[in-house]
């Protein structure tokens, strides 16, 4: 049976999970991107864009499911009929450019790239099959050095965001230590692993007695679901509770309950000493002790990291365009993935990085520092329908004097253009008649402040003479006086 061919309106639908973004959200998302990518560039990053496009066999372990291709990336057969698939995030492609180019790259090579990455995964909330990413990497640079200078770049990356003192943090954690800790509790297989570390990392919204219940036989939750432990013996859960509650107000008091609690294995000892050795660099670097501290519950990707993890979070909350209070949470992290090149040529290369999440940021800082606020073009009326020129001249001219500014293109009268105006933002609009162009004058309205003296008038007759926020400026004198508008509107 084959689908009714839908008309008129039925087709007017998008799919789920790509949204459209509109001016005010297109300007926040440039002007969070270009903060962060800032501070990229001035600690010696260099910009790259890779193309939306990579082939499936390329993006390897990056890629959801290997056996279908079309799951969770967005995959097509190119006219060679090789699979290429829509990037998943900005990091495979670095890995395939990186493989290609080494023997002429500047070694490490230091790169930053952003933009739109797609996700072939059902939305919801505030998951979307497309978004926009941006991220940073350092290959070829071994060492905790190197981890910490991207710790500390995305604090910086954070405060350039919009982030103050206390409103949020990056945390900082090793693969190292979390193997160490596993290996001293006795945990060994795989998926008892991983039972382990979602409990871990679920301890600060369920507290130790839930993250004890899920190392343990399970936990019921206040729905009456029942969620199956990891069956620990009490020894074991007692190291890794140690272990989770190890952090500290600063990160060398960390540091210290972390030797207690990690035990002697040899990966907790390279996992302290790699703590160690970034902490020193955080310091060096300048980091406040708030900005960026050591938690042993973050952790992130198994599959994927080899060393140092690290999550930014931001800590206040927000409020949406409907006013509602809004916790965002985690909005970007990294880390240190030794693997990245080595399926490529078989040789490990160290590498680290980061990416943040620019739409979650923009979610957190548009609204409340007005990233979204911009006037609207100047709109000049069109009085005089069989010959437009004049509107187009006046249009023209504030343009080339480095205004907005568009002559009103439409068909109705006076009111309705006015009404087009004010939907469109427009800080002030020009009208030129034949009066005017007699006496040589424009008539100039301000909307904002013709808006804020309205408001004191209480008929409509007084509102008719005392036409709030309109008068005459000599045509000479037009592109100064609406520069005077524009930049008290903005």
């Amino acid at each position: 049976m084959t689908d009714t061919p839908k008309t008129g309106k039925d087709l007017a639908r998008k799919p789920r999970g790509f949204p459209d973004h509109r001016e005010s959200l297109l300007r926040a998302e440039a002007e969070i991107i270009t903060r962060i990518t800032e501070v990229y560039a001035r600690w010696g990053f260099e910009a790259l864009d890779t193309g939306a496009f990579e082939y499936v066999d390329a993006l390897g372990k990056f890629l959801p499911d290997t056996d279908r291709p079309n799951e969770g990336v967005f995959a097509l057969t190119d006219d060679d009929e090789q699979w290429i698939a829509l990037r998943y995030d900005l990091t495979a492609p670095l890995a395939r450019f990186a493989a290609e180019n080494w023997q002429t790259l500047a070694k490490p090579f230091r790169r930053y790239a952003y933009g739109p990455v797609w996700r072939n995964e059902k939305p919801g909330p505030g998951r979307f099959r497309q978004f926009t990413q941006c991220d940073a990497d350092t290959v070829g640079a071994p060492g905790a050095h190197a981890d910490a200078e991207m710790i500390a770049m995305t604090a910086q990356a954070m405060r350039a965001a919009g982030a103050g003192d206390g409103e949020f943090v990056v945390r900082v954690n090793t693969r190292r230590l979390l193997d160490g800790v596993l290996s001293e509790a006795g945990v060994s297989d795989s998926g008892a692993k991983l039972t382990v570390l979602r409990a871990l990392d679920k301890l600060d919204r369920l507290g130790l007695d839930g993250v004890e219940a899920l190392l343990g036989e399970g936990r019921l939750d206040e729905s009456g679901d029942f969620t199956k432990g990891a069956g620990l013996e009490e020894g074991a859960r007692t190291r890794l509770l140690a272990f989770a509650e190890a952090g500290a107000g600063t990160r060398a008091e960390t540091l210290a309950n972390l030797e207690k609690a990690a035990g002697g294995s040899e990966a907790g000892k390279a996992g302290l000493d790699e703590l160690t050795a970034i902490t020193s660099g955080l310091a060096a670097f300048g980091v406040p002790e708030s900005d960026v501290l050591i938690d042993p519950t973050i952790v992130r990707g198994l599959e994927y990291y080899t060393g140092a993890v690290f999550e930014a979070e931001l800590l206040t909350e927000t409020k949406d365009e409907d006013g509602n209070p809004v916790r965002i949470g985690s909005v970007g992290g990294g880390g240190r993935y030794d693997d990245l090149i080595a399926r490529f040529t078989g040789q490990s290369v160290p590498a680290t990085g980061m990416s943040v999440g620019v739409s979650r940021l923009v979610t957190a800082f548009a609204l409340q520092q007005d990233l979204t606020a911009r006037s609207g073009p100047i709109v000049v009326l069109n009085l005089n329908r069989e010959d437009p020129s004049e509107a187009l001249k006046l249009a023209s001219e504030l343009r080339a004097a480095g205004l907005r500014a568009e002559p009103y293109m439409g068909g109705s009268g006076m009111r309705p253009q006015m009404k087009y105006a004010d939907r469109r933002g427009a800080p002030a609009v020009v009208i030129v008649g034949e009066d005017e162009i007699e006496k040589g004058v424009v008539t100039i309205k301000d909307l904002k402040a013709g808006a804020a003296e309205a408001a004191a008038i209480k008929s409509n007759e007084e509102y008719r003479a005392a036409r709030p926020g309109q008068f005459e400026a000599p045509r000479a004198d037009m592109v100064a006086r609406l520069k005077e508008i524009v930049e008290a509107a903005e």
